[in-house]
């Protein structure tokens, strides 16, 4: 993903992938888009992954994804976040995580 990335001029800070989501903390330049960028990742990935035969079966990223936007204050919690969300997930599973975030931020 990281090389992909940088091909495409895509700056990821942090990355990491559990067994069912991804976290990235992404820079976004002057041109670039949010869905574009989505959409990048999630295409040159799961052809890769498709490519290389990791899965059994055709690999696809869901539609939906989840952006959001963090001050710069912010940027080594969400980093430290990411880095450890694996053991994170141990206490509260990605979807319950998920529901909490949105109900805590008023989403949907």
């Amino acid at each position: 993903i990281r090389e992909n990335a940088r091909r495409k001029n895509i700056f990821i800070d942090t990355l990491n992938c559990v067994q069912d989501h991804i976290h990235l903390l992404i820079s976004l330049g002057r041109e670039q888009t949010i869905s574009k960028v989505v959409m990048l990742i999630k295409g040159e990935s799961s052809n890769w992954i498709n490519k290389n035969k990791l899965v059994s079966g055709r690999f696809e990223w869901q539609d939906e994804y989840i952006a959001i936007s963090v001050s710069e204050s912010t940027v080594d919690k969400v980093r430290e976040y990411i880095k450890y969300q694996e053991e994170h997930h141990k206490s509260k599973s990605f979807e319950e995580e998920y529901h909490l975030f949105l109900k805590k931020y008023n989403f949907g």
